[in-house]
């Protein structure tokens, strides 16, 4: 089974079974609406209705998903671990009797153990800069749960930039990527992952042979949760040796980009010269 890449501090709480620092995990004090899902495997496990306060330092839940929670025993005999049913994932323990609300049950969760998608709107966006639009448009079109692609240009301070003016390199804009998506198809994680699958992330202003501050390496976030999400891989890329070049910074105004830029391959039947797949990702367990 193949599950997702995990850094050190994630693999020392879900695999090694550990416990994160109390009153500091993300979803703690977190109220928007969605689902809960595994770490490792993205496998659905508490919905947001379930989620109640107990002041105890971690989320707290008062029932799972049908099927997605395992109960386990604890090595100490005294309290039952609870994992993910999927793939195995320590997700924190369970405790009873404790009349926190009518169901009478807490499942005690590290926020560390989990991801979320947000139920406030059926799609999402994502923005990705890494060299020439065209080839980052061309491979995201491929992933599942894409539903829209855009290229244009962010980063700078002119209003409605033209690609003349870009390229010149001194606007301070990167040819960028708007994504819509489906994240009950796919998660911002794994957008996040494929991104750094398709460019050079090593490379400081540029992309293969173009050179300029346009074609620099950038994860723009639009929230909290995926400002976190591209720390938390860029750790693992860091972790597992590279020198990462990738900016992460907050999203400003996304400019489209002349209509003939848009969806370029596919008008011309080409194929990108500098955006190639390479897997980083995939792990065997």
């Amino acid at each position: 089974m193949k599950y997702n890449e995990l850094n050190a501090e994630e693999e020392r709480v879900i695999v090694q079974k550990g416990t994160e620092q109390p009153f500091t995990g993300k979803f703690y004090n977190y109220d928007e609406s969605g689902t809960y899902l595994c770490k490792r495997c993205d496998t659905p496990l508490f919905r947001s209705d379930d989620k109640f306060d107990s002041n105890c330092g971690w989320p707290s839940f008062d029932d799972e998903i049908e099927g997605a929670v395992k109960r386990v025993p604890d090595a100490d005999g005294i309290r039952t671990e609870i994992t993910c049913a999927n793939c195995g994932a320590h997700l924190g323990h369970i405790f009873l009797g404790e009349n926190y609300t009518e169901k009478n049950i807490r499942h005690c969760v590290n926020s560390i153990s989990l991801n979320f998608i947000s139920e406030k709107s059926k799609s999402e966006k994502a923005i990705f800069a890494g060299g020439c639009f065209w080839g980052v448009e061309y491979q995201f079109q491929k992933v599942d749960g894409v539903t829209e692609t855009s290229v244009g240009y962010i980063g700078g301070s002119k209003t409605k930039p033209s690609y003349k003016e870009v390229c010149t390199g001194t606007t301070g804009y990167a040819e960028a990527i708007q994504i819509t998506f489906d994240p009950q198809q796919v998660t911002y994680e794994k957008l996040v992952k494929f991104f750094f699958e398709i460019h050079d992330f090593t490379q400081v202003n540029r992309q293969g042979p173009d050179i300029g501050e346009q074609y620099r390496s950038v994860i723009f976030y639009t929230n909290e949760n995926q400002k976190e999400t591209a720390k938390s891989v860029i750790k693992i890329l860091i972790d597992k040796g590279y020198k990462v070049a990738t900016t992460i910074e907050k999203a400003d105004q996304f400019w489209d980009a002349e209509e003939y830029h848009q969806d370029y391959y596919n008008k011309t039947g080409g194929d990108p010269y500098c955006h190639i797949y390479k897997k980083i990702f995939d792990k065997k367990n």
